[in-house]
């Protein structure tokens, strides 16, 4: 067993803060909301910043096309490197983020994916070959993996149960906002350089360096990192699950997570879950514009306008999400996701179903109800990873989720619905998504027993506790 000093003498700057001495009480009311709200809008700020780098190859993929030492599949492959990339460093990243101070792990992680941004524009070898474009914008994926699992550990040391819900649904569309603001900041880079495809890489990867700095002096790892209470203690709101560090203090880091998240039945269903879901998610955001041009014989402009309004109806239905499990289910995620993915079957059928010279303002409302319910599912699961497992694995058994849904279920939505459309055609595709629903809702369902013994247990500590 690691005795005190030999914990201490293997600390080094990325790891987790020890408990400061605790504050006076007055001070803690003080500063408690205030920090908060600080360490809310870091996170929030921060992860934003990874969208504007992630994976700019689609917005100027016409240029490198153009200059015709790439093809479409080259720039499949290098778009796919990012996609796989970060779908296993989300777990496996997350491993070191739960041992790691936040306020270092994220600002560290976005810092290096702004630089392989910058060496993609700034350093011609690398595009010289595809292998090694591939290979950087891999590195790229992988340090992006550095964004989510801090973020999740702040929610869960900050936020508490009967909260997190929502707040975690407000801070989720961090990467919507991104998302919006690396077009322009792409299209600021080309008109200032005249053109030059390199400037939508090394100039929203300057601004991402500016939005590490804000994440840096905002973000604290947790509250007895500086002298506060447990959250669960200040707001008299117990965790789902027991966190007993104590007996667990001769196991190996990997050994804990076999423990809590891959021998873990509900850690496992939500990850299978979570393939179907990203499947839908990809499915139908990613062929819109194909779907719409080739079967309703819309524009190439409309088609496009589809895929920004899914992404659109992807902030209201996340909001909504929070709001609806908080508030209307009471903390219980499955109902919640199953809820909502009810309405992505109701309305996937309706998409399917609508026969040619529908009008095309009602695709539109039935692709916009689509994404806003299939968003809720998509932010729901990572939660559910985060409060039905101990705080000290919270953002590993979140990435075991997000793992399964990027390299299976993006996977499935991209080369499998590809080969569907182009061999069985439309009906057969969509039905396949339907099933996608109904596999999604089963694994769903086959958690919720134990979602509901852990929310009464925390209700009858609340009972216990006094609270009203």
């Amino acid at each position: 067993m690691d005795t005190v000093v030999e914990k201490t003498s293997r600390r080094n700057w990325l790891s987790a803060p020890p408990p400061a001495p605790r504050l006076p009480e007055k001070e803690v009311a003080h500063r408690y909301p205030t920090l908060r709200f600080q360490v809310f809008m870091g996170i929030f700020i921060g992860y934003a910043g990874f969208y504007l780098i992630r994976n700019n190859i689609p917005l100027i993929a016409a240029l490198l096309l153009e200059e015709g030492w790439i093809d479409k599949v080259g720039i499949g492959l290098v778009a796919n490197a990012v996609l796989i990339a970060y779908g296993f460093s989300k777990f496996f990243m997350a491993t070191v983020s739960d041992r790691s101070n936040a306020r270092y792990f994220l600002p560290l992680g976005l810092a290096l994916s702004a630089v392989a941004n910058m060496a993609i524009a700034w350093v011609p070898a690398i595009t010289g070959s595809l292998a090694t474009f591939a290979l950087v914008m891999f590195i790229n994926g992988w340090v992006q993996g550095m964004g989510w699992p801090p973020c999740g550990r702040v929610l869960v040391h900050w936020f508490s149960t009967n909260e997190r819900g929502w707040k975690t649904a407000i801070w989720n569309t961090a990467h919507n906002v991104g998302g919006m603001v690396v077009g322009a900041a792409a299209a600021a880079g080309l008109a200032f350089t005249g053109g030059q495809w390199q400037s939508a890489f090394w100039f929203p990867a300057l601004i991402a360096l500016g939005v590490a700095v804000v994440a840096f002096v905002m973000i604290r790892d947790t509250p007895e990192s500086v002298g506060l209470p447990p959250i669960e203690q200040h707001r008299n709101d117990p965790a789902k699950v027991e966190t007993h560090v104590e007996e667990e203090a001769g196991m190996g880091y990997w050994a804990i997570i076999v423990k809590h998240v891959l021998r873990n039945k509900v850690m496992v269903l939500l990850a299978l879950a979570n393939v179907f879901v990203y499947a839908l998610r990809y499915g139908v955001l990613s062929w819109s514009p194909v779907y719409l041009t080739q079967h309703h014989n819309a524009s190439v402009f409309a088609g496009i306008a589809g895929f920004s309004l899914f992404e659109l109806a992807g902030i209201f239905g996340t909001l909504a999400c929070g709001w609806v499990s908080d508030k209307i289910f009471r903390g219980n995620r499955t109902w919640t996701g199953i809820t909502f993915m009810i309405g992505v079957g109701v309305f996937l059928v309706l998409y399917w179903i609508a026969p040619v010279g529908t009008p095309f303002w009602l695709l539109m409302v039935y692709l916009f109800f689509i994404g806003a319910f299939i968003y809720g599912p998509v932010m729901l699961i990572g939660l559910q990873a985060l409060d039905m497992s101990a705080r000290h694995v919270a953002g590993t058994s979140a990435g075991f989720t997000g793992l399964f849904g990027y390299v299976l279920g993006a996977t499935m939505a991209s080369t499998g619905v590809g080969w569907l459309v182009q061999h069985l055609g439309w009906g057969v595709t969509f039905a396949t998504l339907t099933g996608c629903v109904v596999a999604a809702m089963v694994l769903l369902l086959m958690v919720g027993p134990e979602e509901k013994r852990l929310i009464a247990a925390h209700d009858a500590k609340v009972r216990a506790s006094g609270r009203p």
